[in-house]
């Protein structure tokens, strides 16, 4: 597994469509923390922290392997592809994280598409990042990711 500090992150929320959410995202003890408020209002409803992989994953990934602790609400991952080009197009895999560091697989055929037209064959060469989101319903987010993997 790698350890997130050696990957670089960049925060993104829905207010760059209109949405109100709020967040920040930053290293602490080796993880990558994400906080927040995230709200449906004006049609928003996340929060994010993503890295870009420029090679994609080696063509045999079954499954992504996470670290993570969190304030025991649902987060997700969300991968992008090279055929994923508007905003709202994405990969998404739900996970709860509690409050003591978890261990969790996410098998590849465990996230669906979300946003019209995409393939629901995800092909692990294609994905270009993958996004740590706190996502889809009104809530307070704190989630941890300290290292992420391949399976």
């Amino acid at each position: 597994m790698t350890p997130v500090s050696e990957l670089d992150w960049t925060y993104l929320a829905d207010t760059v469509m209109g949405g109100v959410s709020e967040g920040r995202a930053q290293i602490e003890d080796g993880a990558i923390r994400l906080t927040g408020t995230v709200s449906t209002a004006n049609r928003g409803g996340f929060i994010q922290v993503r890295t870009t992989l420029p090679d994609g994953l080696p063509p045999d990934t079954a499954a992504l392997r996470l670290q993570v602790r969190g304030n025991g609400a649902r987060y997700f991952l969300h991968l992008r592809t090279t055929r994923t080009r508007l905003p709202w197009q994405f990969y998404q895999a739900g996970f709860e994280a509690g409050p003591d560091w978890s261990d969790i697989s996410l098998p590849l055929s465990a996230f669906t598409p979300q946003g019209q037209l995409l393939s629901r064959d995800l092909r692990p060469e294609e994905v270009r990042s993958i996004g740590l989101a706190a996502y889809g319903q009104d809530y307070v987010a704190d989630v941890s990711l300290r290292a992420i993997g391949i399976g």
